[in-house]
């Protein structure tokens, strides 16, 4: 089981932070999340659009823009190519609604071109290559959004057919640099980038690129001088930045798009957003940083690791609530197939990590024979989530001798650099791989599989240097029973959003159980009563994946006295809203 380990305290910040006049208990929380923070913390703790720095200073932006030009004004054909899930797909509907919407193109004149996961493959690949130089017209020009920074090669592929390429992207850059066949390059993670904020989300490089162009048009008097601005795509932007997993924490940038766009997304009568208030009922109560992640992302998610993605790009962009229904539906749909397979796969790949794990490795890497390549990644974080340590999660490629594999890290290792270490020292190993500081995909050679195994694990531990890796849960410490209330939830949501590098509060404490029942459709959740042991207060808790399977050994008893770990959360039942206890982890103690 996980040890809960209290954050440490960064005391400068958390003297900066109280001098600022924040809340000690807030000052607390980021104190132990942030390292440093350049100037005052406001830009941190109240997220806002004035904080942006201009988009013109994105490297090879006024080039894109000029080329974008051209195209409206020539009417020339667009293509727009993305990945295939939430940030890719976002990304997508903020060129094609700026373009459309708010430029003027005709949709005529814009294609969609995005992956299907199973066919064709993350980025843009062969198999999507060859589809688009089977089109007739061809498009003039590609914008990419969330890929291209690795595909050089199909770039290529695309420039000697007359198709300029301009690329937005976030990952990171092979170190060869950018591609030398794209046209321009959009990427914060560029050396020569003097984009001061290297974490921003495909979405938001999308964004940010459409907002230039726009100031580009209307230099060039093309669209009418009261174009609005497009804050309207800000939720999409949100969306995509949660879902991707970017940094929360000492990014001002995501924190203002996710922050803005929640506000926007909460008010808008859109029709994606009325349906998923419709599908949440009457339950639902307001869009946030959390409804994002872990509700609305992953049923756009599933779409693309089950089937085509078209359906999620469809449901955003629909016009009337009953095809954004509809569409919704079917994601919906995607999403109890995805739990499914998921559960499969999972309790394969423990079985495997296990093994890895007792004979101490620090990476772990399984190979599901019968698995799904969509749930890659999720079974990878399920493995992390366990054991701590990196994780590489791989199934039987689209190609003869392949297998599709993703990644994902822990704090203080860099998965793809992991991965660009694999490659320099052992060339042959890897078909493909790309990505970022979190997480990755790749692909490998099956039969290599052994020796990729030995190599990622020396790179771990190359960036280990003498530190072990063991499954742990940080903590914010104990909270006083007086602050066990409403009062504080609210305060810690002052926070929001809260995401990676910037995770929600949990504390750790000692409890009484008081009373417990397994709850949901395959009863693996747990409903407790628990007393405070200081102040003898009742809370109500609850558990989720507590049990592994429905009628395994509860986990807890009545009468115990456990350590648990936990956030704060309103509940909100039959027009009344108490305090709940949203458990992480439950340790039995000596009383």
């Amino acid at each position: 089981m996980p040890a809960l380990i209290q954050r440490p305290l960064n005391q400068g910040l958390y003297q900066q932070a109280l001098a600022d006049g924040i809340h000690p208990l807030l000052a607390r929380i980021l104190a132990g999340r942030l390292e440093e923070v350049q100037g005052s913390l406001n830009s941190l703790v109240e997220p806002s659009l004035k904080h942006l720095v201009a988009p013109r200073l994105l490297k090879d932006s006024n080039l894109a823009c000029q080329r974008l030009l051209r195209a409206i004004q020539n009417r020339e054909r667009i293509g727009i190519l993305t990945d295939y899930d939430v940030d890719g797909i976002t990304s997508h509907v903020v060129i094609y609604r700026a373009l459309s919407e708010y430029f003027s193109v005709p949709v005529e004149r814009l294609s969609s071109l995005i992956g299907h996961r199973i066919k064709d493959g993350y980025g843009v690949s062969d198999a999507l290559v060859n589809r688009i130089l089977d089109q007739h017209p061809l498009p003039d020009v590609i914008i990419t959004a969330d890929c291209g920074s690795s595909d050089e090669p199909r770039l290529a592929r695309l420039k000697a057919a007359g198709i300029d390429v301009v690329v937005t992207d976030h990952h990171a850059l092979p170190k060869e640099g950018p591609p030398p066949s794209a046209l321009a390059v959009i990427n914060p993670t560029r050396k020569d980038c003097s984009y001061p904020d290297p974490t921003l989300a495909g979405c938001a490089v999308s964004w940010l690129l459409m907002s230039e162009l726009r100031n580009h048009l209307l230099e060039a008097d093309i669209i009418p001088p009261d174009t609005p601005k497009l804050s309207e795509l800000l939720p999409f932007v949100a969306l995509g930045t949660v879902a991707d997993c970017v940094s929360l924490g000492g990014s001002a940038a995501n924190r203002a798009f996710v922050t803005s766009g929640l506000k926007l997304m909460n008010a808008s009568t859109a029709p994606c957003w009325q349906a998923f208030r419709r599908l949440q009922g009457e339950r639902f109560k307001s869009f946030t940083a959390s409804t994002l992640g872990f509700q609305l992302g992953p049923r756009i998610n599933a779409r693309s690791r089950m089937a085509d993605p078209y359906a999620a790009l469809q449901y955003l962009l629909a016009d009337n609530l009953a095809a954004a229904s509809r569409q919704l539906e079917l994601l919906d749909s995607d999403n109890q197939d995805r739990r499914y397979v998921e559960g499969e796969m999972t309790r394969t790949a423990l079985e495997t990590a296990r093994q890895q794990v007792d004979q101490d490795f620090q990476s772990l890497v399984a190979y599901v024979e019968e698995g799904h390549s969509g749930v890659q990644g999720i079974v990878a974080s399920r493995l992390v989530e366990k054991y701590g340590r990196p994780a590489v999660v791989a199934t039987p490629g689209r190609e003869p001798g392949h297998l599709s594999a993703s990644a994902r890290s822990v704090p203080g290792v860099h998965i793809r650099n992991a991965l660009q270490r694999v490659d320099d020292l052992h060339p042959g190993l890897l078909v493909r791989f790309g990505g970022h500081q979190g997480a990755a995909g790749l692909t490998l050679w099956g039969d290599k599989m052994p020796a990729f195994q030995k190599a990622f694990e020396q790179a771990v531990l190359l960036q280990l240097e003498n530190r072990r890796l063991e499954p742990s849960i940080y903590t914010d410490g104990e909270l006083p029973g007086e602050l066990l209330n409403l009062e504080t939830q609210q305060l810690l949501d002052k926070l929001e959003p809260f995401g990676r590098e910037f995770e929600a509060p949990l504390f750790e404490g000692s409890f009484r159980v008081e009373g417990l029942r397994t709850i949901g459709a395959d009863q693996t959740h747990l409903l407790l009563e628990v007393a405070s042991l200081d102040s003898s207060s009742l809370y109500k808790a609850i558990w989720f994946r507590a049990l592994p399977e429905q009628g395994a050994p509860l986990p807890v008893e009545v009468g115990q006295q456990v350590r648990l770990a936990y956030k704060l959360e309103a509940n909100h039942f039959r027009n009344q809203t108490s305090l709940q206890l949203h458990v992480s982890q439950a340790q039995a103690e000596r009383g």
